[in-house]
């Protein structure tokens, strides 16, 4: 877990002060620096919550992106597409889960040049705990009601938008 700071004030406030003073408007910097440690803090709940499941993030997010698959299977090219990640990333995902037995690869039915991915048993049982242990702990997201969390994704799938990630 990320160690609380503990700060009897807000530091990026204090830095947002700081930054108009010298260079003018801080709203932006207020919000990029508040989305990146919200990030760390949320990554470290994620990772406290997976580890005792042997999976890192980026392995869950496979491990749920196969199970959400209609066959359970999906080409290794595509898994790079959905889950936004170079082609080296997903090998290396690939070969740890495949490693713990947790998916396998398989020959593409009818195009010999693919390899699919599979998602196995242990897998399914793995995802299914590892699911429980991030939703227990809300993927580490605290002091927010289900509408504001509605609208955070709302304005975050903007930026996303304007910066290419979807149409």
């Amino acid at each position: 877990m990320v160690k609380p700071l503990d700060l009897p004030f807000d530091p990026i406030e204090r830095a947002g002060e700081s930054w108009e003073r010298a260079f003018g408007p801080a709203s932006s910097m207020r919000v990029a620096t508040s989305i990146m440690r919200v990030q760390q803090i949320l990554q470290s709940a994620v990772d406290t919550a997976l580890r005792p499941h042997g999976l890192t993030f980026a392995r869950y997010e496979a491990l749920v992106l196969l199970f959400f698959s209609r066959r359970g299977s999906l080409p290794m090219r595509v898994m790079g597409q959905r889950l936004q990640l170079h082609p080296t990333s997903v090998t290396n995902i690939v070969d740890r889960l495949e490693a713990d037995g947790l998916v396998k690869r398989i020959a593409h039915p009818t195009d010999r040049r693919t390899t699919l991915v599979e998602i196995t048993e242990a897998g399914r049982q793995r995802r299914e705990a590892a699911t429980s242990a991030v939703t227990d702990v809300d993927f580490g997201l605290r002091g927010l009601t289900d509408r504001q969390t509605t609208a955070l994704t709302d304005l975050l799938a903007k930026v996303r938008r304007a910066c290419g990630d979807f149409e």
